[in-house]
């Protein structure tokens, strides 16, 4: 065939497509290559799955001290949060979309996290509000499953994000600020970004406008399928905002699904980080590793041997960086295998065996004894602190829990070398210089001129001091 034939061929063709197309709008199917008015194809794809949620806290499931686990450089997709009167219901809005015809929904864990009440809307002038039951849900990833009653909702597909490009356009979909539904479209601008603070897994970097309300909303390829869920913003940034990826959310969904939570290692060891102090007493030269500040009678840990001032320098023969690493090495760990755990302990290396056990969903180290009722207090005026057996009026006073039984700082002077060194008012006295103390009198007794190592415990967390 001819050139010129073939030419007037190929553009009488392209005619009628066009013609077809004006009279006609194409409906894509997912996985097939979109044409030149992609994203408005792809907004009708998408956009039907995507459901707006709203959630309800009632005050008395909010924890003490929780706060933003994504620190300060990035802020999660909480959504529209308001701070009403105290007493009443905090609300948060967030995004989430149906992957089962039958009202299966993937959002984020910090969408629906300690929420009472967990509602889905499909239109954001619609009046029906499905009511979500809550299926599985995990912080690390923060993923979470929910599930309304129905059938024959609308779906997303879920593609694959190994096959990500850099550069690769794509759609954020979900409810920023409340406004509806909403589909921003832009790049893939980086991959495999490991945030550790932030997520287990390496995160999609994307330039694609994201604000919050769109926690747990789908990230989009022109294949219309979903390669990320909408998770964080950088805070201080434009243009910069992170998506798990689909093929770790895919493979967490089953033990979400079938018994509500991922599996995880346990050690069975509250976790401290060195800083300069703490490590010139344990005789470490660098502030590599974690320290161990408690351990769970029953667990694995104590099991084999290992103990409070032992410093993980290894586990399983991976080196130990700090703390955040330990916990995802332990998390990641096989349940019931054999571990090899390498300390630090009084100057010298020493090596565990460990088997990994299973991590309780609620963790609790080292059931407190009975409280002794003879209270007492004890100060020392050089070092600036005030100490107190606790009361009940002592726990309400420093938001204690009611099982606390050692000794509680109750003042601290200001400028003393206990100011200095950062302890404060409601710390709980562990340990004085490695040595037990169950009294004020026993804190006394423990410490010497010079330095002094404290073992405190501080709003759940245990930590080291020095003074």
């Amino acid at each position: 065939m001819k050139t010129w034939m073939r030419l007037s061929l190929a553009v009488f063709a392209f005619t009628l497509a066009v013609s077809a197309h004006a009279q006609k709008p194409p409906i894509i199917k997912a996985g097939e290559p979109l044409s030149a008015n992609a994203f408005v194809e792809l907004a009708k794809l998408i956009n039907p799955a995507v459901v707006n949620i709203s959630t309800s806290i009632t005050p008395r499931n909010l924890q003490r001290g929780a706060r933003d686990p994504f620190y300060d450089m990035l802020e999660q997709f909480y959504g529209f949060r308001m701070m009403p009167q105290q007493q009443r219901p905090q609300t948060a809005l967030g995004t989430g979309f149906v992957i089962r015809e039958d009202g299966l929904i993937v959002t984020n864990n910090h969408v629906i996290a300690g929420a009472d009440k967990i509602q889905v809307q499909f239109e954001e002038k619609s009046d029906k509000m499905y009511d979500a039951k809550l299926i599985g849900s995990d912080d690390r990833t923060d993923i979470a499953l929910i599930k309304i009653e129905g059938k024959n909702f609308p779906t997303v597909a879920l593609g694959n994000s190994k096959d990500l490009e850099v550069g690769e356009w794509v759609a954020a979909f979900g409810n920023p600020l409340g406004q509806g539904h909403t589909m921003t479209k832009g790049i893939i601008s980086a991959k495999g970004r490991d945030i550790g603070e932030i997520n287990k897994f390496p995160l999609i970097q994307t330039d694609t406008p994201i604000n919050p309300g769109n926690s747990g909303g789908p990230l989009v390829n022109l294949r219309g399928q979903v390669i990320g869920v909408n998770s964080a913003i950088a805070a201080r940034a434009q243009g910069i905002g992170f998506a798990i990826p689909i093929d770790e959310v895919k493979s967490i969904l089953p033990q979400l699904e079938k018994i509500g939570r991922i599996r995880k290692g346990y050690l069975g060891a509250g976790l401290a980080p060195l800083n300069p102090q703490i490590a010139m007493e344990l005789g470490k030269d660098d502030l590599e590793g974690a320290v161990i500040a408690q351990v769970d009678p029953r667990g694995p840990a104590h099991q084999a041997g290992l103990r409070p001032y032992d410093v993980v320098t290894e586990f399983g023969g991976r080196k130990v960086r700090g703390i955040s690493e330990l916990m995802d090495q332990v998390a990641d760990a096989e349940i019931g295998k054999e571990i090899k755990v390498k300390v630090m302990r009084d100057g010298k290396d020493r090596s565990f065996n460990v088997k990994i056990g299973e991590r309780p969903e609620q963790t609790r180290l080292a059931p407190a004894p009975k409280l002794d009722k003879n209270a007492g207090m004890a100060s020392d005026s050089d070092l600036g602190f005030t100490l107190a057996e606790p009361t009940e009026q002592i726990r309400r006073n420093f938001d204690l829990e009611a099982d606390v039984n050692r000794p509680v700082v109750v003042e601290i002077a200001p400028g003393s070398k206990s100011a200095r060194a950062g302890l404060l008012p409601g710390d709980v006295i562990l340990d004085v210089n490695r040595k037990d103390v169950k009294k004020p009198a026993d804190v006394s007794r423990e410490l010497k001129k010079g330095k002094n190592t404290l073992r405190i415990s501080r709003q759940g967390s245990v930590l080291f001091l020095v003074l």
